[in-house]
């Protein structure tokens, strides 16, 4: 059983940073897809960024160059590192991974950016 804990939401300004966490719990973690998707108010979730089992990334066109996903193996964690954050940024941010066809949730995590 996978169980994902998010952290490190906020409100900021908009142009500051925020890393957000994901802690993941099991033994397979090095072995998974992990990604972070939103969800804005009255919009669909989407795909923020993703990174598969071997490192290999890929990002929204909307945060490419703002924002960085990495991995921890050793300590089964995730991290979404955020700058220059933009209001059009606010959102409840959601970490996920997947495990062949099988998709895990965490609770989610917001972040506010003023403007």
């Amino acid at each position: 059983q996978v169980q994902l804990v998010e952290s490190g939401g906020g409100l900021v300004q908009a142009g500051g940073s925020l890393r957000l966490s994901c802690a993941c719990s099991g033994s397979i973690f090095s072995f998974l897809s992990m990604g972070w998707y939103r969800r804005a108010p009255g919009k669909q979730r989407e795909l923020v960024a993703r990174i598969t089992s071997g490192g290999t990334t890929d990002y929204v066109d909307s945060v490419k160059g703002r924002c960085t996903i990495s991995r921890d193996n050793a300590k089964n964690t995730v991290y979404l590192q955020m700058n220059s954050l933009k209001p059009e940024d606010t959102a409840v941010y959601y970490c996920n991974a997947l495990w062949g066809a099988i998709n895990y949730w965490g609770q989610g995590t917001q972040v506010t950016v003023s403007s």
